[in-house]
């Protein structure tokens, strides 16, 4: 392994091993990164700020990168660097890091990281070796993330260190331009406004310069030749899988399902199924359950109550096998998903996979493997040992933003989810059962209704951070207001405070009922 050790932006040191290496003293820390990638493609490169040298948790580079495409970093300042502005416009789960555990981000430390050389060199002559180095770094993640490389905070590259916390904000010119280079122009518009409206600042010199800089996201950036086998060792020999399933009306639906998983190269041991009808004196109409006969054991649950958070936290349970698939009763899939699922959670080292999900004539447009922002419980497959504290939240019962919620769970306890774009599940959107009834939440009755969804705002509130959620509320003030005449507007943007305040106050009591319960 090379390490670049580094002072004040510039390089003081490189080792491979217990030799130093010669350097240009006059090149950036990136420049010499490029540098060294070159001539040792087959090492990791690790930089780390001076003050920590003697905290370099070296033995652990080894099975912190288990393969080629992982990036990691850690360190106090990627709290601040670009995070809390960006939440104005970025959406995404990976912005509001858990700094306690290996959590996905593309905020990327000056402090500590590592990358190995073959992934740094696809970015050689895509994007210039910043004299910044926090840009550089961030630049490298915000660019490589949606193409396949794996980007994380890792607290256990550093031990027994005691981080000093950089309390210096980035320049409003920095901002913009890490902005015009990475997204697409609308953001830098929106950018502005959110600052304007809820900061009361109105940066028109740095918005303007910010012109001048070309887009870092025209060059094509693929990882797909890099050599892909994780050294984390996730045994295929005698694996168990159980797979639930909540099912509400969909005899037949349900039926498919069973047939497809029967099917299977690779037999679940379990199907645990929690059928609901909320009819009080009704009975399981699953028959099929026990008339036929089955390659793998049955669990069925019949419930009064229901609500699919309540109905998969009995199937979880219920759970006894290594992994479990978290399916729905309108999937259909081919005869090996099961099979092939494994094969990449060994490939790629990975304790929770999600899949391609779409409708029957739908066309697939993400076809990169990658650290996803997305986690769905209808069509994801997660190791057993994970979930010890996990469970779908009863506050989000028949709204939105149970599946966020679950996803972001994972991500706090360490876990990342990854897409696998050739793992298919064609999702029948099937309609609902004949006995479904409307359920009526306590704020149906609201003569301002919320706007978002409380369940929504909940989600926002409970995993994202306050510009984050301003972000939200700007963007959907626009979505919405584009219906309006320009003539109403004023009367809009009341009405409108009025239903997103609404909301806040119903989600506050979602959140007071969930910490008495």
């Amino acid at each position: 392994m090379i390490i670049v050790y580094h002072q004040h932006n510039k390089v003081c040191r490189v080792k491979r091993d217990v030799n130093d290496i010669a350097f240009d003293s006059k090149k950036s820390i990136a420049a010499i990164l490029f540098h060294n990638a070159a001539a040792f493609p087959e090492e990791q490169l690790i930089w780390c700020d001076e003050k920590y040298a003697l905290f370099l948790n070296i033995e652990k580079i080894g099975s912190l990168c288990h393969h080629q495409k992982i990036m990691i970093s850690y360190g106090e300042q990627q709290n601040l660097f670009l995070q809390k502005e960006m939440g104005y416009i970025e959406q995404s789960p990976f912005l509001k890091v858990n700094k306690k555990v290996r959590y996905p981000t593309w905020i990327m430390s000056t402090t500590v990281g590592v990358i190995h050389a073959s992934a740094l060199t696809v970015f050689e002559g895509k994007i210039s070796a910043d004299a910044d180095f926090e840009y550089f770094l961030n630049s490298v993640a915000k660019i490589g993330m949606p193409n396949g490389l794996f980007c994380y905070s890792e607290p256990q590259l550093l031990f027994k260190a005691a981080l000093k916390k950089k309390q210096v904000a980035i320049s409003s010119f920095t901002l913009f331009r890490f902005v015009k280079q990475h997204f697409k122009i609308r953001w830098l518009f929106l950018l502005l406004l959110n600052l304007i409206i809820f900061e009361k600042r109105f940066p028109l010199l740095p918005f303007l310069s910010a012109f001048f800089f070309q887009s870092r996201m025209q060059p094509s950036i693929s990882f797909e030749n890099l050599e892909m086998q994780s050294s984390n060792v996730i045994s295929q020999k005698d694996v168990t899988i159980d797979v639930i399933i909540p099912t509400i009306g969909r005899k037949k639906y349900l039926y498919d399902v069973l047939q497809d998983l029967a099917n299977q190269t690779l037999l679940p041991a379990n199907v645990i199924i929690v059928e609901q009808n909320p009819e009080l004196g009704s009975v399981s109409e699953l028959d099929y359950l026990t008339i036929e006969t089955w390659p793998f054991a049955i669990k069925h649950t019949f419930t009064n109550q229901a609500g699919a958070c309540n109905a998969r936290n009995l199937a979880l349970d219920q759970v006894t096998s290594d992994w479990v698939f978290l399916g729905d009763d309108d999937n259909r899939f081919d005869s090996n998903l099961i099979e092939k699922m494994f094969q990449k959670a060994a490939q790629y080292g990975t304790t929770v996979v999600t899949t391609n999900y779409i409708l029957k004539k739908e066309i697939q447009e993400f076809n990169i493997i990658h650290q996803s922002g997305i986690f769905g419980s209808g069509n994801s497959f997660v190791k057993t040992s994970v979930l010890q504290d996990i469970r779908f939240d009863n506050a989000l019962e028949f709204g939105y933003g149970e599946d966020t919620d679950f996803g972001m769970q994972l991500r706090n306890h360490g876990q990342d989810v990854i897409y696998f774009p050739s793992l298919k599940i064609t999702h029948l959107k099937a309609p609902m059962g004949g006995f479904r009834t409307p359920f009526v939440q306590k704020w149906d009755t609201e003569k301002i209704q919320p706007k978002p969804s409380p369940t929504v705002m909940y989600v926002y509130k409970k995993h994202f951070s306050q510009e984050q959620v301003k972000g939200y509320q700007l963007i959907l003030f626009l979505k919405l207001i584009k219906k309006e005449a320009v003539i109403n507007y004023l009367a809009f943007h009341k009405e409108f405070k009025a239903k997103w305040g609404v909301s806040q106050y119903w989600a506050d009591i979602l959140k007071e009922s969930k910490n008495e319960s």
